[in-house]
């Protein structure tokens, strides 16, 4: 591998990591009502575990209720089941042709918990993306030993500390997307 593939791949592993920061960060409760809370929600749909959003239309009539409105009415029940199995702390009412959610406001200590919860998930992504630079960083020294590269030791150094700042600037977004995140459950 020569640089520059070394640095892409890195940057590549990084932006993965930050990516499924965002994607878990959905999924957190806050102080008001999201589909995302239940977009992936793994409904067992004749026998295959399909995510709600495809079975289902999911719409915000309230602030502080979701109302869940399956293509196929069957699926009503199992639909229910799935959000209780999922461990979102909702009760599912389910109705004749919907489930309807509706989401109890958030005390100080829940909201201490999912605080919590999240600065977890980026101390997560943080590890990845540590995980991305030691590895680049094997890689970099790798090409350094290997002779057909014709990597001298100033070029090695100053590719680990592009790499460096690479892990910086994504250590960066990693917070503001935890303080904003933090910042939405605080609200009431």
């Amino acid at each position: 591998m020569d640089l520059d593939e070394i640095q892409l791949t890195c940057e590549e592993s990084m932006d993965k990591a930050v990516d499924h920061l965002k994607h878990e960060l959905r999924g957190v409760r806050t102080g008001r009502a999201s589909t995302a809370m239940v977009d992936f929600v793994k409904v067992d749909y004749y026998g295959a575990q399909t995510e709600l959003r495809q079975l289902a239309r999911i719409t915000i009539p309230e602030p502080t209720q979701i109302l869940i409105k399956p293509f196929d009415a069957s699926c009503v029940k199992d639909i229910g089941k799935a959000i209780e199995v999922a461990g979102l702390g909702l009760n599912p009412v389910v109705e004749a042709k919907q489930v309807r959610l509706n989401l109890p406001a958030l005390s100080g200590e829940r909201r201490a918990q999912l605080i919590g919860s999240v600065k977890q998930m980026g101390e997560h992504a943080k590890i990845s993306i540590r995980n991305a630079r030691r590895d680049a960083n094997k890689h970099i020294d790798q090409a350094a030993k290997d002779k057909t590269q014709h990597l001298s030791e100033d070029n090695a150094d100053d590719a680990k500390d592009e790499v460096q700042k690479l892990l910086k600037s994504y250590e960066v977004k990693v917070d503001e997307l935890i303080t904003t995140k933090s910042k939405e459950v605080q609200e009431i």
